[in-house]
């Protein structure tokens, strides 16, 4: 499972989106509960918004469950993501993710693609509480082999996956398509710690 990504380096067109934070530092280690940065559209325009890695639905009460990660061989059925799949897609914009390997002793590695940023499908949700509206995502994963890895979708499938008029049948063939190619690097254990947020925890092993 890919629970740690990285988002640490963009252009300054990605910033010249509509809602990047001003003042957004680089995360070198980002995890599930964390604030991030997702891509949607509002209204037909792409924008951007920071929400909590852990989707509440408005419904949910309990949210030490919010789920990070949804299956997409799952995800159309279920009601925790039904709707969200149905009507609040997004990207999470990452230069690469993490991912673990090995039986006994498993070993992090550094996975990254051809361009500067991989972006990752995911779904978004609005909570309000007590008149402030909070905003949350989930990341889309798949099989891979033993692992399960990010929906990593290319430049056409973004579009098609954020737009809201994409037919339902469009959206579930993105949900079994191949992955982008990938770049892989093992790296020493420093990013095992979530404290570490910093470029070290891409030291190479």
């Amino acid at each position: 499972m890919s629970g740690r990504y990285a988002l640490f380096r963009w252009s300054q067109a990605f910033a010249a989106i509509p809602g990047f934070p001003q003042g957004h530092l680089p995360q070198w280690n980002i995890a599930p509960g964390a604030q991030v940065l997702f891509q949607h559209h509002v209204d037909g325009e792409t924008r951007l918004a920071l929400g909590r890695w852990g989707l509440t639905p408005p419904w949910l009460r309990d949210l030490t469950t919010a789920p990070a990660h949804a299956r997409s061989e799952t995800l159309g059925g279920q009601p925790m993501f039904r709707e969200a799949f149905r009507l609040r897609r997004c990207l999470l914009p990452a230069n690469g993710f993490y991912e673990w390997r090995g039986t006994h002793r498993k070993r992090p590695f550094w996975m990254t693609g051809e361009g500067s940023l991989l972006y990752l499908a995911g779904l978004w949700e609005a909570y309000p509480v007590e008149g402030h509206v909070y905003l949350s995502v989930a990341m889309i994963t798949q099989p891979a082999a033993h692992l399960r890895r990010p929906l990593l979708l290319d430049e056409t499938a973004q579009h098609a996956w954020l737009a809201e008029d994409t037919p339902l049948g469009e959206l579930q063939n993105l949900l079994i398509a191949p992955s982008v190619p990938l770049r892989e690097r093992v790296l020493a254990n420093l990013v095992n710690d979530p404290r570490c947020n910093g470029p070290e925890c891409l030291t190479p092993a």
